[in-house]
């Protein structure tokens, strides 16, 4: 089931999150809807806060680029990204490596409009899955960046939070049309 995406200036974006304790069958329908909401969205991940709920999941596939990592590992071994896509996580612990690395980025809840952002090129994520599980999975390029945006939202934070004073300057206009 398509959910709506909601918007900047929803004060859902700007709360962190609360920890999922059970994974029910409503968190696996919730993971599902919001899968089917972001590919019907053309993203490449979404946030339970996106579609209004202040949960510490998200769902990411960057499978549409195989090309867009240089490596991946699940609990410490090389694996196949595509294999492993999409990924459901929930309640992840995010730790940051590698230089930093300026790309652009644009948001499903904050339409139209894209800007550089700068984060760490690689990262480190430790989550559940939908069956219980828990996993470690490393990597870095879109993958890594994806990650930082969804796990930001489960924080309150939105991809404009990180841009440099330039580039906010750059995309004033458009966030006022949207205001």
């Amino acid at each position: 089931m398509l959910l709506d995406i909601v918007q900047i200036g929803d004060p859902v974006l700007r709360e962190k999150c609360a920890e999922i304790t059970e994974i029910t069958e409503e968190i696996v329908t919730l993971a599902e809807n919001m899968l089917e909401t972001m590919y019907h969205a053309n993203g490449v991940g979404l946030a339970a806060p996106q579609i209004g709920r202040a949960l510490r999941l998200a769902v990411i596939d960057v499978s549409h680029d195989p090309h867009c990592v240089s490596f991946m590992t699940v609990n410490g071994e090389e694996v196949d990204m595509v294999e492993h896509m999409p990924l459901v996580f929930i309640n992840p612990i995010m730790k940051l490596e590698g230089p930093r690395a300026v790309e652009t980025e644009g948001c499903l809840s904050i339409r139209g409009v894209r800007a550089p952002v700068g984060r760490p090129s690689a990262v480190s994520v430790s989550f559940q899955q939908l069956d219980g599980t828990q996993i470690e999975v490393e990597t870095d390029g879109l993958l890594a960046r994806a990650f930082q945006h969804e796990i930001d939202h489960l924080d309150g934070v939105l991809f404009l939070d990180r841009l440099s004073p330039a580039a906010k300057m750059a995309i004033r206009k458009q966030l006022k049309s949207l205001e």
